[in-house]
């Protein structure tokens, strides 16, 4: 085995193949197949494979810019149910479980006091008890589950917008009444002071919130599968076999990896944030409230996503000036989000990898 320094391993090829750490976990999502494999509480790799689904046949939807925002959900979508998926197989929710047991003891016991007082075969009320509570579990999970993703996804919504939409505007209305130098009277430099400070604003809290959180014991465990997924990609597109020891030599940076697509989204975010005002002044007159901007920069959105899709992806595909600039913040920000894997993380991420493997290389980039 020869071992390549991070000058020497340069991409023989550039794969499409693309990952998510999970709980105790790695998914792999290839062109064809996807597969993830989850360590169970027992130290054994389940995996499980299923066919890739394309968000949509429709060319429209394959458009550049428009197939960012349309890709993007499909991987969100992909990568919650996998996300939930792992914490079923790693055992997270074995505590769960120990409750729902403790829960079903009692049930029993009342149910043989019952049988007791009625004179009933302890055995025909138990059974009868047993499938009332088979049925309420299934009731109880499902509309369980139900309501946590709506609560889930409601509140992720409001703290997004919250942290990233609504705050730095006006963090940055109340900082320019005390600091008048943030408003400069020329409306195209106070626009592009406007945008920058905003933007850098929402970089310091993103780049906060991702260090904070990589504190977390579990998270950090899953920022290291997130090394281990990086590691064997670069090692396939290496050209180098898919080994421990081969992917442990790899880099853990990779320049398509979604945290650089996230700060990638807020420097698109910058530019486009600059001609608000301007557009605003040209068609009402007038510069935009605070509260108006921040509706202005929501519906702006999906174009910031796929501006900063289809720059990951050139990122992916190249290797030039340009493409080493855009994926250097990806790259800074990825030391709070890759850590260095084990071995055990790493086998996680090889038996993954081979499965979505197509044959007819259809993952080239």
């Amino acid at each position: 085995m020869v071992k390549l320094s991070n000058k020497d391993c340069c991409e023989r090829k550039k794969t499409s193949i693309g990952g998510q750490a999970l709980i105790e976990g790695i998914m792999m999502r290839g062109p064809k197949m996807s597969a993830m494999a989850v360590r169970n509480p027992e130290g054994e790799i389940v995996l499980e494979k299923w066919e890739t689904k394309s968000p949509s046949k429709a060319k429209f939807f394959k458009l550049p810019i428009v197939r960012g925002l349309f890709n993007f959900i499909d991987a969100m979508k992909s990568g919650y149910k996998c996300l939930m998926r792992s914490a079923e197989i790693s055992g997270l929710d074995a505590l769960e479980e120990e409750e729902k047991r403790k829960k079903q003891e009692k049930k029993e016991k009342k149910a043989l006091k019952k049988a007791a007082r009625k004179g009933i075969a302890p055995e025909e009320i138990q059974k009868d008890e047993e499938a009332k509570s088979e049925e309420e579990a299934k009731k109880e999970n499902g509309v369980l589950m139900g309501a946590i993703m709506v609560i889930s996804s409601v509140l992720a919504v409001v703290i997004s917008v919250t942290l990233f939409f609504m705050l730095p505007t006006y963090i940055y209305k109340w900082t320019s009444t005390l600091l008048p130098f943030l408003r400069p009277e020329n409306e195209a430099l106070a626009s592009l002071v406007k945008s920058v400070f905003e933007g850098v604003l929402k970089i310091i809290i993103l780049v906060a919130y991702m260090a904070l959180v990589s504190l977390m014991k579990d998270i950090r465990r899953t920022f290291m599968y997130h090394g281990a997924e990086h590691k064997t990609i670069f090692c396939y597109e290496s050209g180098l076999e898919l080994t421990v020891e081969n992917v442990r030599a790899q880099r853990r940076f990779h320049p398509r990896c979604g945290t650089s697509f996230l700060i990638l989204m807020l420097i698109v975010g910058i530019f486009i944030a600059f001609f608000i005002d301007p557009i605003s002044i040209l068609i009402t007159g007038a510069v935009p409230p605070a509260w108006l901007r921040t509706i202005i920069r929501i519906i702006l959105l999906p174009l910031t996503m796929g501006i900063g899709y289809e720059l990951i992806k050139l990122a992916g595909r190249k290797n030039n000036l340009f493409t080493r600039i855009i994926s250097a913040p990806g790259v800074w920000l990825q030391h709070l989000t890759v850590f260095e894997p084990d071995d055990d993380m790493i086998e996680c991420a090889i038996v993954a990898f081979k499965e979505v493997i197509p044959e007819d290389g259809s993952d080239n980039y």
